[in-house]
């Protein structure tokens, strides 16, 4: 009987390729960019507009934008996390303090930062991994500033690349709809 049943829930486990364990986007933990533990539970019930961010790329200007549509959005619920890669053509060289004093002097960030994260390749962070296997498009982020917009269920609902700007009709409608 035992292992009968214990052949069931492996049986199970196995056509749902392993599912079961997976954690949702609010079961996630990254760390802030100052290194304290940033628990993503926190924002349950939020809309989540997820960046990975760099400071020496030909879109870091987003950052200003990325700040304007949180401070438009942010007493209604939005919640904007840059996270920071130098996975892109090294474009994010600096240590994680400097990064946010880059982002905080130069673009006015106030939205949440993580430290320095891998969000590419076999190392990537679980939390990207995650978001990507949650998208309609599978692919490896393909370069700085992709955004993943996560409903206030967690789920993903929204996956925009680089040139997609956080002021674009298309984002800060989807963002409008997710906050009625």
């Amino acid at each position: 009987m035992i292992r009968k049943l214990s052949l069931s829930l492996f049986t199970i486990f196995f056509i749902f390729g392993g599912q079961m364990s997976e954690a949702g986007f609010y079961d996630s933990k990254i760390n802030s960019i100052s290194g304290q533990s940033m628990d993503l539970s926190a924002y349950k019930g939020k809309p989540v507009l997820l960046v990975n961010i760099a400071t020496q790329c030909g879109y870091t200007p987003q950052l200003k934008s990325l700040e304007t549509l949180y401070q438009k959005y942010k007493d209604k619920g939005l919640v904007v996390i840059g996270v920071p890669s130098n996975d892109f053509g090294g474009q994010t060289p600096q240590e994680n303090k400097d990064v946010k004093k880059f982002c905080e002097l130069n673009y006015g960030v106030t939205f949440p930062l993580t430290i320095k994260t891998v969000v590419k390749g076999k190392d990537k962070h679980p939390l990207i991994t995650h978001l990507i296997s949650e998208s309609t498009d599978k692919n490896e982020i393909g370069w700085n500033f992709e955004k993943f917009l996560v409903g206030k269920d967690g789920k993903v609902v929204g996956r925009y690349s680089s040139s997609v700007k956080p002021e674009d009709k298309v984002l800060d409608d989807k963002i409008a709809g997710l906050l009625k």
